[in-house]
């Protein structure tokens, strides 16, 4: 029995409105249920919400009941699930069957394949007096009665009345029903149940490669016409005056390779971090497609990719630096602290204050201060060493040659037309890379904040291919238009076209808390609002690092295959 105040009643009845889940674990399985129409969900509500026909006097339950039922003046009530039925499945282990049969001794060893529950609210009762821990019987859980369920039929639910204090008696029995379901099966249930229907992940790689083939069809035929057409005329001597008239991008040629205007360090860290977390993503999810990262090591994933990603630190730091040396820049040791501090100080502050935030709350999803010192060590003691050795084989490479000189002074740029504006450009780049995974995002934001399991690496990787094609294709494209336009500042904003798409999964993100989540309180909107800013962040280095490589791979190649007096 516990007591119950004010205070927890409150507790209760605001843990039932927001629509709190129950997780346990036996033998690394997460409990899960059967829904009213029969789809297995992981986790079990605290509570409920049953409706009332009409508004009833107070009254006092009979002699020995542990609560107090006032009049319910709303329409609904809320009732506490204080008795659970636990069903644990389970078949024989071959392998200690067969030890205990080498060693001529019996065993009983099992194997639980499935772990679920069904919850119930009891209005328990018993006879005598006060609730003694331990010796009183319950008239309404019978540990004696021969049935599948040790509740009495039609027993009242156990209803919480706002600002009444009371007792709850908690309640619970065990089934143990022996399952033909094979050890290797049993995360099948689990993995069914949050991707019920794969012809939605098929849909949508469909609808993504369609996207990616329109854009190549559009790339191709630029390439192949255009630009075939353009180059055979600026290398042609005697129609080089009137290639001139025709075309803008050749005219930018003494331009086009010179540093950024705005914060060329800030570029290079930005892209030295892309780059970093990029590999990371990569590395990851072929960990996952070989099945390394099982759902039934919990936390395997959230390690890998810290793992992964202090790992790719070198890469940061190298990436870094030959950017940062290519725009000229002399101040390297500012530049390489800064690509060891920026992304991580970020995310560490964010994690702490929410962590700070949780603990304030006393959420048992709180992180132990230990872990922070664990944290803290390997990034300082294995990624910055690491960012700092990539730094310094950068620094020591040769700069990065262009096809083209650079003038001395920067040539005028002429007015833009109002559709090739950053604004514009960046707004409806980003909208292809995101139509490309916004079906897949669905499922991974339901894995994250609906308590769904994520194990279909398959369609994510073939999803990753679909968003690194269509960032570079949108990338090349606006970068092309843009040159054609005579304006050679493309550095940012080939960068921030392809990352553009990260802005549309932050919109997402609103739109999905107000339509699947409904998030009211202060506290869990700020952690996921956090959370999802963190996201989108990372997904605006990703993917704008993809569009600026493949930028700079094309003016590249265009501008090396010219003749330039």
């Amino acid at each position: 029995m516990k007591k119950l105040s004010h205070k927890d009643t409150l507790s209760f009845i605001n843990a039932i409105d927001d629509d709190y889940r129950v997780h346990w674990i036996a033998d690394g399985l997460p409990v899960g249920m059967f829904d009213e129409t029969g789809t297995f969900q992981r986790g079990f509500p605290v509570g409920q919400l049953l409706p009332v026909a009409g508004p009833a006097p107070a009254k006092r339950a009979k002699a020995g009941s542990n609560f107090i039922r006032p009049a319910v003046p709303h329409e609904v009530q809320h009732v506490l699930n204080n008795h659970i039925k636990i069903v644990l499945e389970y078949n024989d282990d071959p392998i200690s069957l067969v030890m205990g049969a080498e060693a001529d001794e019996p065993t009983d060893a099992i194997r639980v394949v499935n772990f679920r529950v069904e919850p119930s609210s009891v209005q328990h009762s018993w006879n005598g007096g006060d609730f003694v821990e331990g010796q009183t019987v319950l008239s309404t859980c019978n540990t004696n009665r021969k049935s599948t369920s040790t509740i009495v039929p039609r027993t009242p639910p156990f209803v919480l009345a706002s600002g009444a204090a009371g007792a709850v008696v908690f309640t619970y029995d065990v089934i143990w029903q022996h399952s033909e379901t094979p050890w290797a099966s049993r995360w099948d249930l689990y993995l069914t149940a949050s991707n019920p229907n794969d012809r939605v992940h098929w849909f949508s790689i469909s609808n993504s490669i369609l996207i990616v083939l329109f854009l190549s069809i559009t790339i191709g035929t630029i390439l192949l016409r255009a630009l075939r057409k353009d180059i055979a005329q600026y290398n042609d001597s005697a129609s080089l005056e009137d290639a001139r008239e025709e075309s803008g991008w050749k005219l930018v040629h003494g331009d086009v390779f010179r540093p950024p205007a705005f914060s060329p360090m800030l570029f290079s860290v930005l892209l030295g971090s892309g780059v970093q977390l990029f590999l990371m993503s990569l590395a990851t999810l072929f960990f996952a497609l070989v099945g390394l990262l099982s759902p039934a090591n919990r936390g395997s994933l959230t390690t890998g990719l810290l793992i992964l990603y202090v790992c790719m630190g070198s890469f940061a730091g190298y990436y870094s630096s030959v950017t940062y040396k290519m725009f000229r820049g002399t101040d390297w040791r500012r530049n390489t602290i800064i690509t060891a501090l920026f992304y991580p100080s970020i995310c560490f502050v964010c994690f702490f204050l929410l962590n700070l935030m949780l603990w304030a709350e006393g959420s048992s999803g709180a992180v132990p201060f230990s872990t922070f010192f664990t944290i803290l060590f390997l990034w300082f003691c294995v990624s910055v060493p690491l960012v700092v050795l990539g730094a310094f084989f950068g620094y020591k490479k040769e700069v990065v040659a262009h096809p083209v000189r650079t003038n001395q002074i920067p040539r005028a740029i002429p007015p833009q037309d109002w559709y090739m504006s950053p604004t514009i450009t960046t707004a409806v780049g980003g909208i292809l890379p995101f139509g490309a995974v916004a079906v897949e995002l669905y499922f991974i934001m339901s894995a994250l904040w609906l308590h769904q399991i994520y194990y279909i690496f398959g369609f994510l990787f073939l999803v990753l291919i679909v968003l690194v094609v269509t960032c570079a294709e949108v990338a090349i494209l606006m970068t092309y238009f843009q040159l054609c336009s005579e304006d050679y500042h493309w550095w940012w904003r080939a960068f921030s076209t392809a990352g553009a798409c990260a802005g549309y999964m932050f919109l997402y993100a609103i739109w999905y808390n107000l339509t699947q989540l409904n998030i009211t309180e202060v506290a869990p909107t700020i952690i996921y609002f956090t959370y999802m800013g963190l996201a989108s962040f990372t997904f605006y280095l990703v993917t704008g690092t993809i569009g600026f490589v493949a930028a700079f791979c094309f003016n590249t190649v265009i501008y090396g295959s010219i003749k330039v007096d």
